[in-house]
C-alpha cells in the first residue's frame, strides 16, 4: 500500500469521527443544557527512508466543547433553573460528582433535588440540597438561595472548572473537570427557565454535508487506486 493510499485512509477515519461528532450535536438538538462538540485534528510528521520526503498523518482523537450560552426558555417550573453566564450545577451521580447545564431538578420523596435520571443536586458545600414536603412555595434567588416562605433554606451551588481547558465530556449533558472545580459567585441562576442546547441546526446540517463531501472524494480516490493497482497486477500477470 502506497502512502497516498494511507494518508487518504487517515484522513477517512478522521472525517468519520468528525460525522459522528456533528450527528451527536444534530441528535441533541433538543436536549436541555446540551453543548456542542467539535473534533481536534493533530498532525504528525513521520521521516521516510531513503531520499523519500516525509509523510504527514493526521489523527482525530480528541474532542473540544463549546461552551458558549444557549438561548433561556421559560417554563414556569418551581425547580426549574437556567443559568446565564458562566458555572455549572454539580450533581451526584454513581461515578462521582458531575457538572451539569441541564436545570431540571424534581424534589425526591424526602425532599432531595433530583434529576430527571435520578441524581442529586448539591449545594456550595457539596452536600444534597433539600426541600422539605411542607415547606409550601418556594423561590429561589438568582444567587441560587432556596427560600420557603420567606426564609432561606438552601443554596444551589454553582461551580466552573479550575482548569477551562480540562473539562471533560462524560455522556449526556455531564461534564468532569480534570484538575479539579471551583464555587463560582458571577453566574445567575433563573426560576421557572430552562436553558436550551447551543447547537445551531443550520450550521451543523450545513457541516454535515461538507464532511460527507469531503469523505465520499476520500472514497473516490480510494476506489480509483484500487482500480489502478488491479489493473497493474492482470497487465503483469498477462506477460
Amino acid at each position: 500500500m502506497d502512502n497516498a493510499t494511507y494518508t487518504t485512509l487517515n484522513r477517512q477515519s478522521g472525517l468519520m469521527a468528525e460525522m459522528r461528532a456533528v450527528a451527536n450535536n444534530i441528535a441533541n438538538l433538543s436536549t436541555t443544557g446540551f453543548r456542542k462538540e467539535g473534533v481536534i485534528f493533530a498532525e504528525h510528521v513521520a521521516e521516510l527512508e531513503g531520499a523519500e520526503p516525509s509523510l504527514s498523518m493526521a489523527s482525530a482523537e480528541g474532542r473540544i466543547v463549546n461552551l458558549a450560552q444557549g438561548t433561556l426558555v421559560q417554563t414556569g417550573g418551581s425547580f426549574d433553573l437556567a443559568i446565564e453566564g458562566e458555572g455549572f450545577f454539580q450533581i451526584e451521580t454513581p461515578e462521582g460528582n458531575r457538572l451539569t447545564r441541564a436545570g431540571s431538578f424534581t424534589p425526591s420523596p424526602e425532599g432531595e433535588l433530583m434529576t430527571p435520571d435520578g441524581f442529586r443536586l448539591l449545594d456550595l458545600g457539596g452536600a444534597p440540597v433539600f426541600v422539605p414536603s411542607d415547606a409550601g412555595a418556594i423561590s429561589i434567588a438568582t444567587d441560587g438561595t432556596v427560600s420557603a416562605g420567606g426564609d432561606p433554606i438552601a443554596q444551589v451551588g454553582l461551580f466552573i472548572p479550575a482548569d477551562p481547558n480540562g473539562l471533560v465530556h462524560t455522556g449526556g449533558t455531564r461534564f468532569t473537570a480534570e484538575a479539579g472545580i471551583e464555587p463560582y459567585e458571577g453566574g445567575t441562576m433563573f426560576q421557572g427557565f430552562l436553558e436550551n442546547s447551543n447547537v445551531n441546526p443550520v450550521a451543523e446540517i450545513a457541516r454535515m454535508i461538507e464532511v460527507q463531501r469531503a469523505y465520499e472524494m476520500g472514497q473516490g480516490f480510494l476506489d480509483a487506486e484500487d482500480q489502478r493497482i488491479r489493473s497493474v497486477i492482470q497487465t503483469l500477470g498477462r506477460t
